[in-house]
């Protein structure tokens, strides 16, 4: 393997700026700005719009599908279909 051929690989701080949240890991990514990290150190640091700390997926705050009330919808409007199982135990 060509060791000239592979990216810069060090440490860096990542930002999330609606979550007040960073997290210093190793990437690829580089930056003009730098932040003093809790170590003493200087790092690069990259602001991101959006990270674990601010999804919604992760933070619990996501949209659950209703699908139960999506059948319960659909049947309302377009009626049950004949011969279904409901019809035929009670019949």
């Amino acid at each position: 393997m060509q060791q000239d051929k592979q990216p810069d690989y060090h440490p860096v701080v990542f930002r999330d700026r609606s979550a007040g949240y960073a997290f210093l890991t190793r990437s690829t990514a580089t930056s003009d700005q730098t932040i003093e990290w809790d170590d003493g150190e200087t790092y690069p640091v990259v602001d991101v719009e959006i990270s674990s700390e601010s999804h919604p997926f992760y933070t619990g705050k996501a949209r659950t599908v209703d699908s139960e009330g999506r059948v319960a919808r659909f049947e309302r409007r377009y009626g049950t279909p004949e011969g279904t199982a409901d019809e035929d135990a009670t019949g």
